[in-house]
């Protein structure tokens, strides 16, 4: 039996592209050759869609030096990518398209979208559910039905950011400071601010607005952080929980990924109840928003009552050694090999919209 082809593609234009280059390490390394051929594709920072032919390149950057383009094209006539060097062009067939994309273009609907076009299965989430999931204004709106307790929130939209008093005000009449600050479409925390008074929510909406023109001010929630892990398709299963223990006021950029007193704990003792509750939510909201093969679920625990409280759900989790995803499925016994190997045979089930194509 001949082996299948994944491309993995990796890097982009979004403020996590260096996490992405770490998840992308992990992913290839991890896939069984037994069974599968492996294309790496690169995105650089500018946009530029580039072959990778050495794995540890990936880790040190120096993939971005490549002088061969390769591109998936929206065609249906192809089947694959397109390689372009100094002899020409040739194309290569691919089964499966497996982005490891952080952030803008790559978690946020458009790149499946392009998966879409071209007829090529792909792992993770499809258009809506990327899009809705990576948009914390629309993840709150799709949620509310469900009656899932969620923080209290004030929108500020583009043509309001510079209505900084009515917006105070309005923030000072919902809820007491301190309050965060985010982007309604950023990830790994970015462009996400603690603010403490009136002054602080000035500098913390500028800082905000660099990364989206939407933006997002919370009532702050008292509590543990605690995450799970979906995995599935027509059938959706959860793993146990994990912890956050952020090193840090809180979870914020640095506190994930640069300072190593922040920990994360897997199976943490939690109140009786509380368990099932973020399990049984974190599957109700991924089948809301036609979660398809992976996501992680973000919920506060509160430390007075112990109500379980949904934070945000990230439908294309980290793959680095410290990400909670790989490591609650590792819990579960199904290391990041099988992980893998799991997403990969799912993409062909997909409901795509072109369904009898290929």
């Amino acid at each position: 039996m001949s082996k299948k082809t994944v491309a993995v593609i990796f890097g982009g234009v979004s403020s996590e592209h260096d996490i992405s280059c770490i998840s992308a390490h992990t992913v290839i390394e991890n896939i069984d050759r037994d069974l599968y051929e492996v294309i790496m594709i690169g995105i650089t920072k500018t946009g530029d869609w580039l072959l990778v032919n050495d794995l540890e390149a990936v880790s040190d950057g120096s993939w971005t030096n490549g002088k061969e383009m390769a591109v998936i094209l929206p065609d249906r006539s192809f089947d694959g990518i397109l390689i372009k060097n100094e002899s020409g062009y040739r194309e290569v067939h691919i089964d499966v398209a497996f982005p490891v994309l952080h952030g803008l273009n790559g978690e946020d609907g458009t790149i499946q979208g392009l998966f879409e076009m071209s007829g090529i299965p792909y792992v993770g989430c499809g258009v809506l559910a990327s899009a809705a999931g990576m948009d914390k204004l629309t993840t709150k709106r799709v949620v509310a039905p469900l009656n899932i307790k969620q923080a209290d929130y004030v929108a500020v939209y583009y043509n309001h950011l510079y209505n900084f008093d009515e917006t105070a005000d309005e923030v000072e009449s919902r809820f007491p400071y301190p309050v965060f600050v985010k982007p309604s479409n950023a990830g790994s925390s970015k462009g996400v601010s603690k603010a403490v008074n009136r002054e602080a929510l000035r500098v913390a909406i500028d800082e905000a607005a660099k990364h989206d023109s939407r933006i997002l001010i919370e009532e702050t929630i008292v509590g543990r952080e605690i995450e799970c892990a979906v995995l599935g398709g027509e059938k959706v299963q959860a793993t146990g929980v994990g912890e956050i223990l952020a090193a840090a006021d809180f979870y914020d950029f640095d506190a994930k990924y640069n300072n190593a007193e922040s920990k994360t704990v897997i199976d943490p003792e939690l109140p009786e109840g509380v368990r099932d509750k973020i399990r049984e939510d974190a599957m109700a909201i991924f089948k809301a928003l036609d979660g398809f093969g992976l996501s992680r679920v973000d919920f506060f625990v509160t430390n007075d009552t112990h109500e379980v409280v949904f934070n945000e759900i990230n439908t294309l989790p980290g793959f680095t050694n410290i990400s909670m995803y790989p490591m609650l499925w590792a819990a579960c016994g199904l290391e990041k090999k099988e992980l893998i190997t799991k997403l990969i045979e799912m993409a062909p089930e997909r409901r795509m919209c072109f369904n009898a194509v290929k």
